[in-house]
């Protein structure tokens, strides 16, 4: 069903993107949360480079997507990266990225 859901969640907002519609935060954090749900941290990742390049705006939301998608498979590195990045850009954390970044450093010890 994870799956599925990641799935449906692409197909959804590339649909969008070949329409007149622009993306924007909030379905690229949709689709980005799908993806690091459905354990496709690749495409989380590749949909956030995607937002940084076509300059739309980042928040919490994002970089908790990004966080909890590395943490997921273990790249707590990246995840502490991430966070850095968070802080640099004035995005104020928030419980669910401090969470996910602390999840992802609690990997180590597994």
């Amino acid at each position: 069903e994870k799956c599925s859901k990641w799935e449906a969640a692409i197909t959804l907002f590339c649909v969008m993107a070949q329409s007149s519609a622009e993306a924007d935060t909030t379905s690229f954090n949709a689709t980005m949360s799908a993806c690091a749900n459905g354990g496709e941290w690749e495409t989380a990742l590749q949909l956030y480079g995607i937002m940084a390049q076509s300059m739309v705006e980042t928040d919490a939301v994002t970089f908790g997507a990004a966080i909890d998608a590395c943490g997921k498979v273990g790249m707590w590195l990246k995840a502490l990266q991430l966070f850095s990045v968070m802080e640099q850009t004035k995005v104020e954390s928030d419980a669910i990225t401090s969470g996910a970044a602390i999840s992802a450093c609690g990997k180590l010890w597994q």
